[in-house]
């Protein structure tokens, strides 16, 4: 279970191996909606390179600005977190490494790197507010600093190492040397729900995690290798269970750094007896719903609302965990 952690679709896929899944058992009761897979504003991609000589020069647009550490500004509004967008003609950073987030009729909206000020009630990162902001500032703070998580990564070219220039309205870094241009990129993981077909789940826990958080099984989509066959063999490595009746929930973007989480659930096959493989993984348990619910209990403390994880939890369960599951 690695960190790539992090409308609902339960459609059935074919198993591990190949063959038709079991009939539909409902392993998802409720609705899948995850936190940072909202969005409002339209990307608008096909003016991004029309855009690049003008971005900045209307002062109306609105610049969310994304310090080294990924975090944003964010001010209180009646009590709830709101962005702390700033006017173009207020930032200060060179319009010319700006980047075009889109529109939200009739606003234009962009991302700029910048340190902490004092205008803003709080810096946050996603994991602190990107479950308590509406699906327009979700959207664009996904969007933010995921960009800015790529540019950080790709300031060199990668087949002669020389420095790349801004280009596209930031979504293309070009090599001014060998003609390269370098696109924002995304790593594909799987994240899954196994469960007995009943009325149980499996959770596990990394060494880094405290003793009593427990999350679903998780881990990244090798080259040549579908998320699918991925779901078959992380639970095999990490837990050493053969499953079957694997289903496509849902994705959300985690941009830390750059991955894509493709959520699923999968149905045990076989024998259900776990055995950790204690390298990505030091535990691991079969949980009840009724456990879940609890109120009162002191294992399993579960991920925040703003991941993937708990969302597929959420969905299996019908309900949101009880309150002590947040961590």
């Amino acid at each position: 279970m690695k960190e790539a952690v992090s409308a609902e679709d339960p459609r059935p896929t074919s198993g591990p191996d190949g063959a038709d899944s079991a009939p539909d058992r409902a392993p998802h009761r409720g609705p899948v909606r995850p936190a940072l897979s909202r969005a409002a504003h339209d990307r608008d991609g096909l003016r991004r390179r029309a855009v690049q000589p003008t971005l900045g020069l209307d002062p109306t647009t609105s610049v969310l600005v994304v310090t080294d550490e990924y975090l944003v500004p964010v001010r209180e509004v009646e009590g709830r977190p709101v962005l702390d967008l700033r006017r173009a003609d207020t930032v200060d950073a060179d319009p010319a490494e700006w980047s075009y987030l889109g529109t939200y009729s009739p606003m234009t909206y962009a991302m700029a790197r910048g340190g902490r000020d004092l205008r803003a009630d709080r810096w946050l990162s996603l994991r602190d507010v990107g479950a308590a902001v509406d699906d327009l500032d979700a959207g664009l703070m996904v969007q933010a600093v995921a960009l800015a998580q790529w540019h950080d990564r790709s300031k060199h070219c990668p087949l002669c190492g020389a420095v790349t220039e801004l280009r596209d309205a930031g979504w293309v870094r070009h090599c001014p040397v060998d003609a390269t241009d370098i696109f924002p990129r995304t790593d594909p993981a799987m994240i899954v729900l196994v469960h007995d077909g009943a009325d149980r789940c499996v959770l596990g826990r990394q060494s880094v995690w405290p003793t009593d958080r427990f999350s679903v099984l998780a881990g990244f989509v090798e080259p040549g290798e579908s998320a699918e066959q991925a779901v078959a063999r992380e639970v095999f490595e990490e837990v050493r269970l053969e499953v079957t009746d694997i289903r496509y929930v849902t994705s959300q973007p985690w941009p830390l750094p750059q991955s894509l989480m493709l959520g699923f659930t999968a149905r045990v096959d076989g024998d259900e007896t776990l055995v950790v493989d204690q390298d990505e993984i030091v535990e691991a348990a079969w949980f009840t719903r009724a456990e879940l619910r609890d109120p009162d209990r002191v294992r399993p403390k579960l991920p925040p609302p703003v991941s993937i994880a708990y969302q597929l939890i959420s969905g299996w369960l019908g309900e949101e965990p009880a309150n002590p599951a947040r961590t």
